[in-house]
This record gives structure tokens, C-alpha cells and sequence, in this order.
């Protein structure tokens, strides 16, 4: 059998499944149980098993946390990125401080 006539299967979290046939591919889309990634010719490029709960495997938005960079708008008219400092206050306005937690890492990493 050719490589290419070897479709990659991904689990939901794009972890390496093996391969399948091509034929084997179809049957499972067909069936229902992956979805199919396409190239932009329209051949099968690779098959994807749903999460548990039947939805689709790839994340439609990133998860959600703290954007440590975000656009600057400037006085002139530019934008920029800028940096969120480390160090200050956290989404609901509480003091948080990581400095001495990054010395004792960086202190063990030296000593070890």
C-alpha cells in the first residue's frame, strides 16, 4: 500500500492514533464517528475522532486565561504590542507576586 493511500487518525486532543486505510477512513466518516480534514484541493487529509460528548475535536476558540500581551494603541496612531507586568494585580484586582517563587526555581536549577 502506498503512504499515501494511508490517512492519519488523531485523537481529540491531536494525539497520534496511527493510520487507516483509505477505504477504512470513508466507512468511519460515513458512519459518523470522525470528522474529516480536507486539503484545499479536496483530498483527505486526515481523520479525527470527536471528543466524548459527539463534538467536534478541534476548538473553535482558544481557552480562555490571561492575555499577559495585548495591541497598544499609540498617542501617533500606531499600534503596539505591549506586555502585561508579571508582578501587580490579577484579573479581580488582588496583589500577586511571583518573584520569590522565580528565585527559589532559578536558585534550585543552580544549586542541582
Amino acid at each position: 500500500m502506498k503512504p499515501t493511500e494511508q490517512i492519519p487518525y488523531y485523537a481529540p486532543d491531536g494525539t497520534s492514533m496511527g493510520f487507516r486505510s483509505e477505504v477504512a477512513a470513508k466507512r468511519l466518516i460515513e458512519g459518523g464517528f470522525v470528522k474529516a480534514s480536507y486539503g484545499r484541493k479536496g483530498h483527505l487529509k486526515a481523520i479525527w475522532l470527536q471528543q466524548q460528548d459527539g463534538t467536534s475535536p478541534v476548538e473553535a476558540r482558544p481557552r480562555s486565561g490571561t492575555r499577559y500581551s495585548f495591541l497598544q494603541n499609540l498617542d501617533n496612531g500606531n499600534r503596539c504590542w505591549n506586555l502585561r507586568r508579571v508582578d501587580g494585580r490579577d484579573d479581580d484586582g488582588v496583589p500577586v507576586t511571583t518573584r520569590g517563587v522565580f528565585v527559589q526555581v532559578v536558585t534550585d536549577c543552580l544549586v542541582g
